[in-house]
Parts: C-alpha cells; sequence; structure tokens
C-alpha cells in the first residue's frame, strides 16, 4: 500500500522560501520517478518538478533557478525546496509516484500514486 502525504505548505510573502516534504509510507520507487505537481484555481494540475531513478531532477522552466527537488531515501521522503516565490507559485501542491516513467516524468497521467496536496499561498 502507497500512501503519499504532503506537508510543509502556507502562507508566505512573494520573495520568500518553503520546504514541502512528501513522506511515503509504501514501498520505494528507486527506479521509477517520484514528481511535484500544483494546481491553481480554475487551472489544470501542472509539471512542477521530478526526481528519476533518485538521481536525476527536472523542473518545469518557471521553477528553474528557484526550486530544487531532493530525496532522503532512509525516510523515504521526497522534499521540493521553493525560494524566491512569487504569487503566480500560488497552487495546491501535489506529490506523486510512479514505478516507471518514460521520459521526464512530466505527465500526470503516468503516475498512479498521489497524495492529497497541500496549499502554498504566496502573497504580493
Amino acid at each position: 500500500q502507497v500512501q503519499l502525504v504532503e506537508s510543509g505548505g502556507g502562507l508566505v510573502q512573494a520573495g520568500g522560501s518553503l520546504r514541502l516534504s512528501c513522506a511515503n509510507s509504501g514501498r520505494t520507487f528507486s527506479s521509477g520517478a517520484m514528481g511535484w505537481f500544483r494546481q491553481a484555481p480554475g487551472k489544470e494540475r501542472e509539471f512542477v518538478a521530478a526526481i528519476i531513478r533518485r538521481v536525476l531532477a527536472y523542473y518545469e522552466d518557471s521553477v528553474k533557478g528557484r526550486f530544487t527537488i531532493s530525496r532522503d531515501n532512509a525516510k523515504n521522503t521526497v522534499y521540493l525546496q521553493m525560494n524566491s516565490l512569487k504569487p503566480e507559485d500560488t497552487a495546491v501542491y501535489y506529490c506523486a509516484a510512479a514505478n516507471f516513467v518514460s521520459g521526464i516524468g512530466r505527465t500526470t497521467t503516468e503516475y498512479p500514486y498521489w497524495g492529497r496536496g497541500t496549499q502554498v499561498t504566496v502573497s504580493s
């Protein structure tokens, strides 16, 4: 049974930082992918970042240089460090996991396992 639980969201001013955590209480995805997605009100869920086979990291263009995805294998936890936050980063952030992705893991349909999300609000 895979259970993904996100935490670390909150309200922050523009330019601030937050670190999101995704704790995985089930099996590990050492050869697969762990990803972060976000969904703003009225918009589709979009790719933010993914870490593939524990070491390969990919980012959506708008967050490159500001966000960093990492994982702690001992804790079976994935993190998303978000710096220089902007109001347009406001969304519910979701953690996702997959045993296999064909590319860089940027499409929601590749991930069968999802957390419930954590709200991130960036004020201007």
